[in-house]
């Protein structure tokens, strides 16, 4: 059964807590949304750093509909059904405010743990749309909780100008931040590799800092950082991606631990009925039906839509807000906090145990050729004119049967290995290319569209 690895931490959490067998008494939310912000960051910056820009083009009018439209639309309808429940209208639009975003890190956590690959449209929208929910489910939580704390409820309009003003400064911050950054990071030679990431954590939290100092939104300028720092070369690109990986993972690690420390089994049972409700409730419709709906105009096939509309399991994101209202002293909060406690576990299980076995019954999954067993990768101080790329070939090609001296290669360009059935071999001029092999091309960058007419799209893409 597929499960977010970081879900088992949340039950270490638990467990560990004042009610477990850990008596580890901690209910600071100060603290909680401190650490919170700055797992965010880094969780979204590494997010940014493995969405390239060129493809996130492709998906950007959808995947922005769902994190606006629909992450609005989802908050007004679990608000609704909330409500049913006794909750105070401003309460149940903070608690759908709180759970509207989603989380692609658990999404692919739980397909790569499965082997399970996405056709690349999917695969893009649920990548591109958590990046892009998130601020706006910070906005809109930030929003009504100041409105029921000052006494007042926003108005509309208020609410959407806020929302455009923020997201336009947290957009222009980053992209500037980002392309300063770049600048500075393709002149100045640190001495050593590991100074690389270092430097890109700093550049993404300036990003984040100005633009909260200006008012606009700092999620979404550290994504949009990433995403343009990502999309281009960096020098010693391999480490930076690892590192800041290894950082998205701790921080995930991190928040789900502490909402397991917040939590408090013996008030869960008073919000049993009521948070189990919620959660199918926008697992199995909500999240489902306000998919599909924003998708409609673009033409996604309605499997693509309803795949997409299954899958948007809840993450960090929700731990975070949740402490917002606790923190301004909002009259029933702790409530929503433990609301949210079964949002994310029921989300986490009926949805999530659930990702890979959908995949193939909507016909999702991607006919591509899974990755090489070896990877290489090719690390350096300063930017390349050549690149290795690996590519997998098809029975379809014309270079399928053919020796590597038969193949005619662009200039600069050549095999300098295979990978066949796991065994690696060492090419040459008489070596057969068969279908099912890993070609290993070392060309110059310029000379990609040449090696990719010979052996296709590379695995690296």
């Amino acid at each position: 059964m597929g499960l977010p690895v970081a879900l088992l931490f949340l039950l270490v959490g638990v467990v560990a807590g004042s009610e477990g067998l850990g008596h580890i008494g901690f209910e600071d939310y100060g603290f909680a949304f401190r650490v919170g912000t700055t797992a965010l960051v880094l969780i979204l910056f590494d997010g940014g750093l493995n969405t390239p820009a060129a493809s996130a083009r492709q998906v950007l009018a959808p995947a922005t509909v769902l994190a606006t439209v629909g992450v609005v639309a989802t908050a007004g309808l679990v608000a609704v059904a909330a409500h049913l429940f006794g909750l105070s209208w401003a309460m149940a639009m903070l608690l759908g405010a709180i759970v509207s975003s989603t989380d692609a890190a658990a999404v692919f956590s739980v397909l790569t743990a499965s082997g399970t690959r996405l056709r690349r449209r999917v695969g893009l929208t649920l990548e591109l749309e958590s990046g892009l929910n998130d601020p706006m489910a910070v906005i809109l939580t930030t929003a009504i909780t100041a409105g029921i704390a000052g006494g007042a409820a926003p108005s509309a309009l208020a609410v959407t100008l806020d929302v455009v003003r923020e997201l336009a400064i947290g957009a222009v911050t980053g992209y500037v931040i980002a392309r300063v950054g770049r600048l500075l990071i393709m002149r100045v030679h640190l001495p050593a590799a590991g100074l690389y990431p270092a430097f890109t954590l700093a550049v993404a939290c300036l990003s984040f800092g100005l633009a909260t100092l200006l008012h606009g939104s700092g999620f979404l300028a550290v994504y949009v950082t990433g995403m343009t720092l990502g999309s281009g070369v960096l020098p010693h690109a391999v480490g930076i991606r690892r590192v800041h990986d290894a950082l998205g993972w701790l921080s995930q690690v991190l928040m789900f631990l502490l909402l397991g420390l917040l939590v408090f089994p013996s008030r869960l049972l008073q919000v049993a009925t009521v948070g189990l409700t919620l959660a199918l409730f926008l697992a199995v419709v909500a999240r489902p039906v306000i998919a599909m709906l924003c998708l409609a105009p673009f033409r996604y096939r309605w499997r693509a839509s309803a795949y997409v509309g299954w899958v948007g399991l809840r993450g960090a994101v929700p731990i975070v807000l949740a402490t917002i209202p606790v923190m301004a002293d909002v009259p029933g909060a702790h409530v929503l906090f433990d609301i949210v406690f079964f949002i994310v576990v029921v989300g986490a299980l009926v949805p999530g145990a659930t990702v890979p076995w959908m995949a193939r019954l909507l016909r999702v999954e991607s006919d591509a050729p899974p990755p090489p067993a070896t990877m290489i990768e090719v690390d350096a101080r300063a930017p390349r004119g050549d690149e290795l790329r690996a590519y997998f070939v098809s029975d379809q090609l014309a270079v399928a049967g053919a020796t590597l001296a038969e193949i005619p290669f662009p200039e600069g360009a050549a095999v300098s290995m295979l990978e066949r059935g796991g065994a690696l071999i060492a090419p040459s001029g008489a070596t057969r290319i068969e279908p099912g092999d890993y070609v290993y091309v070392i060309a110059p960058v310029e000379h990609r569209p040449l090696v990719e007419l010979l052996f296709g799209r590379s695995e690296e893409h």
